[in-house]
């Protein structure tokens, strides 16, 4: 692997990161509308989110295909299949049509994150933290701009119409064709599927991988709570959907500062340090949010947008400081273990949603995140 930070490719990556996930972000702040319109409760809008994640069970499979595959046209065929689905949610005619969609979505999603860090470890050089950060900003800021894009578009055409955006969609993969398609980052890993060299490196690394699952699954209780439902809460409060979308714009916008903020300060200051500081300062925040409304939860959407999404390229990172014959099989597992925490946080709060209410949910979300220390204190040495 070059120890030269290839700024082109990085950017590149982000932008693919971008062109996929802002379609992706098109669910949640168009749920108010889904639950009138299909008459559906809290629970079955977690269990659209664990559809739409539950093919990250076979990322390990897809990271063991990844690493003798040209991983590249992963990368740069899914936004072109994601847009074409998610811009079908305005004519979604049931439940069951959407939980197919949503499930396809999860497919294609999954092709797309397990080889793309793959691809942003290699062209990164020795600044893997600061290669983490650009590509996580791209997907933060699709989950920025996504809310704004489909109401923008459903203001306009309205929503049985969100299908207008598929082209772009279409032409960001051509972009990204010409762009990727010279990367051969496959041709440097070691192609073998022996099962004992498989065996060895995931006893190598499932101590890290279940600290890993422990920090994900409690801070995923309040992410899940404020990524997924924030626009039905503000709704419930007698907000607009407007005010909402825009809510949820600034939670993500946040989220890009720390994104690239925290895998650039994880370099210098370590990982585990960095790690710790945030599952400390994370639920004192979401706590004060709960009790904050009107305009005056937007500087706490802030914070909490900074210091939320800020773990990401930490714990990437981390999976990627590690070296292995199996780089896309080990982001695979990461990215299984990830989809299990955030999945049963996400059925979690939905149910409790439904028996105690948003605000109550809400407010437990922040003392159970601080579970998330105590893991993040196992963490061996300055980067785990």
């Amino acid at each position: 692997m070059s120890k030269k930070f290839q700024t082109n490719n990085v950017i590149t990556l982000a932008f693919a990161h971008f062109s996929h996930d802002v379609y992706s972000a098109f669910l949640a702040p168009v749920l108010p509308i889904l639950i009138e319109r299909l008459k559906i409760n809290y629970f079955l809008v977690g269990v659209l989110t664990f559809i739409q994640r539950s093919p990250s069970i076979f990322m390990p499979l897809i990271g063991l295909v990844a690493d003798k595959l040209q991983v590249r046209y992963f990368v740069i065929f899914t936004p072109a299949i994601t847009a074409i689905l998610m811009s079908l949610l305005g004519v979604v005619p049931s439940y069951t049509f959407l939980a197919i969609l949503l499930f396809m979505v999860g497919i294609s999603s999954a092709l797309f994150h397990v080889p793309s860090p793959v691809m942003v470890k290699e062209v990164s050089g020795s600044k893997i933290g600061l290669g983490m950060s650009f590509y996580m900003i791209g997907g933060e800021l699709a989950r920025s701009l996504g809310p704004l894009i489909i109401l923008g578009c459903i203001s306009l055409w309205g929503f049985e119409h969100s299908y207008r955006l598929i082209p772009f969609g279409l032409v960001a993969s051509v972009l990204l064709y010409f762009r990727l398609r010279k990367i051969k980052v496959s041709d440097d890993i070691k192609k073998t599927n022996n099962p004992s060299l498989i065996s060895k490196t995931i006893k190598q690394f499932l101590p890290l991988l279940l600290i890993i699952l422990g920090i994900t699954f409690f801070r995923a209780i309040l992410k899940s709570a404020l990524t997924i439902f924030l626009p039905v809460y503000l709704d419930n409060q007698g907000e607009t959907l407007w005010f909402s979308g825009i809510s949820l714009s600034v939670l993500e916008v946040a989220g890009v500062a720390g994104t690239f903020l925290a895998g650039w300060l994880s370099d210098i200051v370590g990982r585990k340090r960095l790690l710790v500081f945030v599952s400390v300062l994370t639920p004192l925040l979401m706590w004060f949010f709960t009790q904050s409304e009107g305009y005056m939860i937007f500087p706490l959407l802030i914070l909490l947008g900074f210091f939320i999404f800020a773990t990401s390229p930490i714990i990437l990172a981390l999976v990627m400081d590690n070296k292995s014959d199996r780089p896309s099989f080990i982001n695979g597992m990461y990215m299984m273990i990830n989809f299990i925490g955030s999945s049963v946080a996400a059925l979690l709060v939905g149910f409790i949603s439904d028996v105690i209410g948003l605000q109550l949910t809400f407010e437990i979300s922040a003392f159970v995140a601080f579970g998330a220390v105590p893991f993040a204190l196992m963490l061996k040495g300055k980067n785990g």
